[in-house]
């Protein structure tokens, strides 16, 4: 392997943009959004019964367009009740999104935002110090267990915060889609470290079994046209490599027949579907709900 191959996770203004990148290039955001809209109304039906304010903890909430989508829902489902939205962010950047996005968007009245920069397990470690651990009635961890070194633990501690009815959201790649194949062949290749592991919703359901924790998984396809990643020096398909191979500047650190057999395979029909001229690689995300 070469050497002058890094994660991407360590530079992390690329990482942001290379994010950006998959956003733009994908259906990740109207997914979820399907999501949030058709099923989690009857998934959030119960959480806020008989409660004053209602307590919801966001996992890596990002730049908060997702978080402020599932407020609405649950504005929508308990009207004029005070919630009190914690979020956990490690990103500087994206936090000062957040609160720009909040700034402008009317109707969080009876909203109270809290922003705690750091990790998960930062947020555990602090909460384990503490004598009595607060519950919460919402809890969502969206597309961040990757970033988490002790899955199960972290699984177990989050499920001990739950108050009576209350659930926990978490949204990871299902092991239906194409980062699976593609991680299962090539992670020993790529720069790998211990910033970023390969989960899938297969996985997470193995753990969540082992530990006896209801839960349901609710499938969505979603697509990413990696389109742009076939043509030589394009800078879009140049950080959506970066994306997809979690390696800093791919297309010009990797060795060339890595390069070359991952670029055959992504074209392959169990990795992409080609329509219209594009090359659409499969993103299905799966939606795990916890029960408390």
């Amino acid at each position: 392997m070469a050497s002058s191959m890094k994660s991407l996770v360590s530079d992390h203004s690329r990482y942001v943009e290379s994010f950006r990148r998959f956003l733009d290039n994908s259906t990740e955001h109207q997914c979820m959004q399907q999501f949030m809209d058709e099923k989690l109304p009857g998934i959030i039906a119960r959480i806020g019964d008989t409660k004053s304010e209602i307590k919801i903890l966001s996992i890596g909430g990002g730049a908060g367009e997702i978080d402020l989508h599932i407020l609405s829902k649950v504005q929508a489902q308990y009207p004029g009740v005070s919630i009190n939205n914690e979020v956990v962010e490690p990103s500087a950047e994206q936090i000062t999104k957040y609160k720009e996005l909040v700034a402008k968007t009317s109707n969080l009245e009876n909203i109270k935002f809290t922003w705690h920069k750091e990790t998960s397990s930062e947020y555990q470690n602090r909460m384990m110090e503490k004598k009595e651990l607060q519950k919460w009635d919402f809890i969502h961890m969206i597309q961040m267990l990757y970033y988490v070194k002790d899955i199960p633990a972290t699984l177990k501690f989050f499920h001990s915060l739950l108050a009576t009815s209350a659930k926990i959201l978490i949204t990871v790649v299902s092991g239906t889609s194409s980062w699976n194949k593609l991680w299962k062949k090539y992670g020993s290749h790529l720069h790998r470290d211990e910033l970023c592991q390969y989960v899938t919703s297969s996985d997470l359901m193995q753990m969540l079994d082992k530990m006896g924790i209801k839960y349901e998984c609710y499938d969505l396809l979603s697509t990413m046209d990696i389109s742009d990643c076939f043509i030589d020096g394009n800078e879009n398909g140049d950080l959506l490599w970066d994306f997809l191979t979690e390696t800093c500047n791919f297309s010009t650190t990797a060795p060339p027949d890595l390069k070359a057999e991952i670029m055959k395979d992504l074209q392959e029909p169990k990795f992409s579907v080609k329509k219209e001229g594009k090359v659409l690689f499969n993103n299905s995300l799966s939606f795990i709900v916890v029960e408390a």
